[in-house]
C-alpha cells in the first residue's frame, strides 16, 4: 500500500514558520536550500550589484536578491529563488503586493554555483527559469572563473576570465569584465 504525499502550494510555503532555513518549492515538493559558502555569495553580490547599478542608472527596472521567491509554475506550484534577479519595468511597472510571492518572471537571473551544487541540478534549474520566461540566465562558476549566459533562444555564450559579459538583449549596453566579477582585495588606482 502506498501513501500519496500531499503536494504543497506557494501559500503553504509562505505560511511556514521561520525555522532559520531557506526553502524552494518544486512542483509541490519542499526542497531545503543549504547555505552557500562565502565566496559564491560574495561573487553573487558583486556581480548583482554591477547589474543593478547599470539598470538603475539607465532606469530599466529593479532587482531582487537571494531571498525573493518567484512563483513560476502553478498546480503544482513552483517557487524558485535566484541568487539575483532583474525585472524590467515592462514586466513589472508597479511594486508587487507586500505579501506573497511575485508572479512576474525576471528578465534576467543570476545563479552562482556553490561547491556542493551538482551540474544536473544547475542545468535543471537553468532550464526551468528559461521555460518560465527568463530571457537571460547567467550561471557563474567561481571555481573555474567562468560565466555561462543562457539565452531564451537556446543559445549559450561562455565567458572566461579574459572576456567581458554583455547583457544584450535584456540590458543593452551592459558590459562587465569577468575578471571584475571574481576580483578580491583592495582596488588599485
Amino acid at each position: 500500500m502506498t501513501t500519496a504525499k500531499k503536494l504543497l502550494t506557494a501559500d503553504d510555503l509562505m505560511g511556514m514558520p521561520d525555522d532559520g532555513k531557506r526553502y524552494e518549492l518544486i512542483r509541490g515538493v519542499l526542497i531545503e536550500m543549504p547555505p552557500t559558502s562565502h565566496n559564491p555569495s560574495r561573487v553573487a553580490v558583486r556581480f548583482g550589484r554591477r547589474i543593478g547599478n547599470f539598470a538603475e542608472e539607465h532606469d530599466l527596472g529593479h532587482d531582487v536578491g537571494a531571498d525573493a521567491g518567484i512563483h513560476i509554475e502553478r498546480d503544482p506550484d513552483t517557487v524558485r529563488v535566484p541568487d539575483y534577479g532583474f525585472i524590467s519595468y515592462e514586466r513589472m511597472a508597479e511594486p508587487p503586493p507586500s505579501r506573497g510571492y511575485a508572479d512576474v518572471i525576471p528578465d534576467l537571473v543570476l545563479e552562482v554555483v556553490s561547491p556542493n551544487d551538482r551540474q544536473p541540478d544547475i542545468d535543471a534549474k537553468t532550464q526551468m527559469w528559461l521555460e518560465a520566461g527568463v530571457r537571460l540566465a547567467l550561471v557563474v562558476y567561481p571555481e573555474t572563473q567562468e560565466v555561462h549566459a543562457h539565452h531564451d533562444d537556446g543559445s549559450v555564450m561562455h565567458y572566461g576570465i579574459g572576456d567581458t559579459v554583455v547583457g544584450d538583449p535584456v540590458l543593452p549596453g551592459f558590459a562587465c569584465p569577468v575578471a571584475d566579477i571574481f576580483a578580491f582585495g583592495p582596488r588599485r588606482q
